[in-house]
């Protein structure tokens, strides 16, 4: 059983509304993976495993970390994050609830997708609610068991679901833990006999100073 490091991808791209748009780092996100690089060399931080799930942004955000690891990165599709924008769409389109344009709507938005999801009451959805925890479950469990330190680059909505399975948290706090997490924050995991448990949430040390409190972001 090892540790898990999870990392939120850098800053993406915020004004896009479909998921392919989305999918790539703004010139802050790749400054911020690379500042997190910085504070794992600075810090010794050294990774048994690296994975990433396939989307550009965490390929991106892992590169622009270059953490020191002997092996080879795995790409795996299981830390792909919800198809938010596609399940959202359908929310709009079957029950009149528009996607927000700003956080500020978002902070409403996402416990009511949520909720909607979690009771299969949005159509055609891509992945149902219940697919999405299994698959978080599988992979979280299947790398806590492996040899050495990992580290895991993501995305926030799945690292909110993998504290929802340690933390056993109701949809209301799972809506509210997404929210909170920062772009290319970091959250440890460690393995204990009786399960999963939490010991670090959002830190941003590579942010966390006055000249760059700037760099900080949510979407």
């Amino acid at each position: 059983m090892s540790h898990i490091t999870l990392v939120r991808h850098g800053q993406a791209n915020t004004e896009a509304r479909d998921e392919i748009s989305y999918d790539k780092l703004s010139d802050l996100g790749w400054q911020q993976a690379r500042w997190l690089g910085d504070h794992f060399r600075q810090t010794g931080e050294v990774f048994a495993r690296v994975y990433t799930g396939t989307l550009t942004r965490h390929i991106e955000t892992a590169t622009g970390i270059d953490a020191d690891c002997p092996a080879e990165m795995v790409h795996d599709p299981r830390l792909n994050e919800m198809q938010y924008f596609d399940v959202a769409q359908r929310l709009e389109q079957q029950h009149g609830l528009a996607i927000p344009k700003e956080r500020e709507g978002f902070i409403e938005h996402l416990p009511v997708l949520f909720r909607y999801w979690q009771e299969d009451r949005i159509e055609d959805v891509p992945e149902t609610f219940a697919a999405f925890e299994t698959r978080v479950n599988d992979a979280m469990t299947e790398i806590a068991a492996g040899e050495g330190r990992a580290l895991v680059v993501t995305s926030g909505g799945l690292i909110g679901m993998a504290m929802r399975l340690i933390l056993r948290l109701d949809i209301d706090a799972l809506s509210h833990m997404c929210l909170s997490i920062e772009n290319s924050s970091l959250h440890r995991v460690q393995p204990l006999t009786t399960g999963l448990a939490m010991t670090q949430f959002n830190a941003i040390p590579h942010l966390d100073t006055p000249e760059r409190a700037f760099a900080r972001s949510h979407l």
